[in-house]
């Protein structure tokens, strides 16, 4: 058993971690939630890392993006996640793309398919074609919610897409797959504490540079505790279902 992975075998057994070491995972967005969930995916083992993200980290992510650092402005947030899991576990198989997922590239990004997905994309009609080919083509996916605008940790919760409360967002994804003909039963994590609307800032107020491929993009408060804790959940749950115990 190697030292890097004795304390996971010793929570997991021997078989645990041989699934997380064959698991193929795709994380499909790189920011504040789903930087944190590749983070402790390649500190578990998992032996398949399909990243994915369009963007170049920007000052105004250092916030709360575990990749953005002085060190990393303008580097593509891709290749900074794989030169980190590398570093982390270099047997570990990474596999860097930067695209943006909609509609035209939903194939290349479920390809494998992976055993799989982890949703922390942050845009609504992005979420809205990755969750619904998910489910169209059987593709085990988890979704996080909106972790921005939430100050209590204790109301973070995990729980089925179609069960979800408070959570503006999932209510939107709930019907936009519903007028599909797709019920939404993924599992997701999410907070039942309401947004608080004072911390959303018109697009105009936004720095240089923040837009989402030429459309601009409202900014919207956050804390670098409470998205981390979405993505640490995140995670924890794919850690979960990898293993079996779901």
């Amino acid at each position: 058993m190697s030292e890097r992975f004795r304390r996971i075998e010793m929570m997991i057994g021997a078989e645990g971690l041989a699934r997380l070491q064959a698991a193929r995972v795709t994380v499909v967005g790189l920011g504040a939630v789903g930087s944190y969930a590749t983070e402790a995916l390649a500190r578990a083992g998992v032996g398949h890392l399909r990243l994915i993200d369009h963007d170049l980290v920007r000052e105004s992510n250092i916030n709360r993006q575990l990749y953005a650092l002085t060190s990393t402005l303008g580097w593509p947030k891709v290749e900074v996640a794989a030169e980190r899991v590398r570093d982390i576990n270099p047997d570990c198989k990474v596999e860097p793309l930067q695209l943006f997922v909609h509609v035209e590239t939903l194939d290349e990004v479920l390809s494998g398919p992976p055993d799989l997905v982890i949703d922390a994309i942050d845009s609504y009609a992005p979420k809205l074609e990755l969750l619904s080919a998910a489910l169209t083509r059987g593709v085990l996916l988890i979704s996080s919610m909106g972790a921005a605008l939430r100050t209590d940790p204790s109301r973070i919760k995990v729980g089925l897409l179609a069960e979800t409360e408070v959570c503006p967002l999932a209510r939107r994804l709930r019907k936009g797959l519903r007028q599909r003909g797709l019920e939404p039963t993924m599992p997701c994590v999410y907070s039942d504490e309401p947004a608080d609307a004072a911390k959303v800032f018109a697009p105009e107020e936004l720095g240089e540079g923040e837009l989402d491929r030429g459309r601009q993009r409202r900014a919207l408060g956050s804390l670098p505790t409470l998205t981390g804790i979405f993505g640490l959940t995140v995670a924890n749950e794919a850690i979960r279902q990898l293993v079996g115990e779901h």
